[in-house]
């Protein structure tokens, strides 16, 4: 009996102690990984933060082309348009997801009417609706691609005029004394949609990443596919690290940008306006035809 006291009397105190330690090492403050600490602040990170929302928040979406990435190969996606998912803030596991999903509806609309033909008395081949499955399913497998380029080549257009007035403000910090961080980062905080949300995120993510606020402008350009960007990225390095005057090189970069995207503007209504004049046209030959009609039918008629 004391022997068996004394065991469970050193067991008891075992696991008070071993409780203690415990909570000791829970409440003590650690040291952090470093490594770990700047994967978590690397700009790949942030970017993926918008996919990680997504992923929580139980898209269905998001889950169906996380599993169609890791079962199917890569070949099977065909060319996908990163820049385009960049520019969009869409996330790849999204995108795959939204093919599979096209590819799922391709795959059922045809065995549904069929069923509807076959109810309603109208029997089909076997081949009609197998080849309309395949070629449906393949086809709007497809359809988020052009989806996606439609949608960032409005993204790009948008981007683009918010980028011309980001210049100009850019050039009046400048020309109002502000360095060249300070005018890229004051500029930024001016405008509220999401292109200068887009540019003060990458300009406050430079300034612990250790890149200079025009690299991390090209890096951007790069990504997104925008030219302009890059434009702006090189004159402000010229500012940066050379110390130039780039007031009057900015205010002509914007004016170049507003004058190429009225001309893009002029083109488009051009455009419109041709497409407008065919029915006009084919209004006019079928009023014609219907003036001539009459007398061409007596004459071929022989009648009075």
């Amino acid at each position: 009996m004391t022997g068996t006291g004394l065991q469970l009397a050193i067991l008891s105190g075992a696991l008070i102690g071993f409780g203690v330690s415990l909570l000791v090492w829970r409440l003590a403050p650690a040291d952090p990984d470093l490594a770990d600490a700047l994967q978590r602040l690397s700009p790949d990170r942030a970017r993926r933060h918008a996919s990680d929302a997504v992923h929580q928040s139980g898209d269905s979406r998001e889950r169906l082309g996380i599993w169609g990435m890791k079962t199917l190969p890569a070949g099977a996606w065909g060319s996908v348009p990163r820049r385009e998912l960049a520019i969009l803030r869409v996330p790849l596991s999204r995108y795959y997801g939204e093919k599979l999903m096209f590819a799922l509806v391709g795959l059922v609309i045809p065995p549904l009417l069929t069923t509807l033909f076959t109810l309603l008395g109208a029997s089909l081949p076997l081949f009609v609706p197998a080849v309309a499955t395949v070629g449906l399913a393949v086809g709007m497998f497809f359809l988020p691609d052009h989806n996606v380029r439609d949608d960032a080549k409005k993204a790009r257009a948008e981007f683009s005029r918010a980028l011309g007035a980001y210049i100009d403000f850019v050039a009046l910090e400048r020309n109002a004394g502000a360095g060249p961080r300070q005018a890229m980062e004051v500029a930024a905080e001016v405008g509220d949609s999401w292109v200068f949300r887009r540019l003060g995120e990458e300009l406050a993510r430079t300034r612990w990443s250790g890149l200079t606020p025009w690299d991390a402008l090209h890096g951007l350009a790069v990504e997104l596919g925008v030219p302009e960007l890059d434009d702006l990225a090189d004159i402000m390095r010229l500012s940066g690290e050379e110390g130039a005057q780039i007031y009057r090189s900015l205010r002509a970069r914007s004016a170049g940008m507003r004058t190429a995207m009225l001309t893009a503007e002029k083109g488009k209504a051009n455009e419109v306006g041709e497409k407008m004049s065919i029915p006009m046209s084919l209004l006019g030959v079928i009023f014609l035809a219907i003036l001539v009609a009459p007398a061409l039918l007596r004459v071929m008629g022989g009648g009075p």
